[in-house]
């Protein structure tokens, strides 16, 4: 009798990056999947496009985040932080106390959501000293980490850079490229934020440039990664383009599309 053919097996990825409140969407997002991988902002703090969603407009109301958005888009930071400033000044409670149970309503939704298995990492609006609490057996956080997902290596580093927004979880350039390095050389490198490149940190919605990595770039080029994942920018000039032998991707803003990037191998 001769020998049965090896059969051909293929691992599919489906990546997720600013699921912004989507419990909804998230709870299929890995349905025929081999496993979930989530780039981070799973908080739900202001929504740019419907300014009646989020923590924010929660606690002060449609109007108020509406003129919060005008400031911001207009880059009035600072006429945004005293507008704020005098919002919070008339709410009854403690501010840090406040925001955190908001927080903690929204991760008990979302990581309930996340299936197994999923890898995700920390976006800049996320608090992760809270993540532990919630990510359930078969939810790996990663960090400055890699992971073998079907015979392949990835990389995950998460948070954003420092910016005039001051979102939670920003930390300083250095810190970032520290944990880039000790990423290393990986098939895929998985962040949160793009590298600093005009055309995929540009937000053509927002009209500005957020905050890439020129570390992450400088990764990119030198250990020449197959794909270069994250999120971050919501409606980026170009979602995708190659650096060298990297294919890079912007993943998507799912709070809007609700559908996941595929990776098949």
């Amino acid at each position: 009798m001769a020998p049965t053919p090896p059969r051909n097996t293929t691992t599919r990825v489906h990546v997720v990056s600013d699921v912004h409140g989507n419990a909804r969407d998230l709870a299929r997002a890995g349905e025929g999947a081999d496993a979930l991988i989530c780039l981070g902002d799973l908080v739900l703090f202001l929504d740019y496009a419907d300014h009646a969603r989020g923590i924010f407009p929660d606690l002060f109301g449609v109007a108020n985040a509406d003129r919060i958005v005008e400031l911001r888009t207009a880059r009035r930071f600072a006429e945004a932080r005293e507008f704020g400033a005098r919002l919070w000044a008339g709410v009854d409670g403690d501010r840090r106390e406040l925001i955190e149970g908001a927080v903690r309503k929204q991760y008990a939704e979302l990581f309930a959501a996340f299936p197994t298995p999923t890898y995700a990492t920390y976006g800049n609006v996320d608090v992760p000293p809270l993540w532990p609490e919630y990510a359930r057996p078969g939810t790996t956080v990663l960090d400055g980490e890699r992971v073998e997902i079907g015979g392949r290596v990835f990389g995950f580093v998460g948070g954003g850079l420092r910016t005039p927004m001051n979102t939670p979880y920003e930390i300083g350039d250095e810190e970032y490229a520290a944990k880039i390095e000790a990423v290393g050389e990986v098939d895929v490198l998985c962040t949160h934020i793009p590298p600093e490149v005009p055309d995929l940190v540009y937000d053509t919605v927002a009209r500005r440039f957020e905050r890439g990595s020129r570390a992450l770039l400088d990764a990119i080029r030198r250990t020449r990664p197959r794909y270069a994942l994250f999120g971050h920018v919501h409606q980026p000039l170009t979602r995708r383009m190659r650096v060298g032998a990297t294919e890079c991707v912007n993943v998507g803003h799912f709070a809007s599309t609700g559908r996941p990037w595929v990776l098949e191998w």
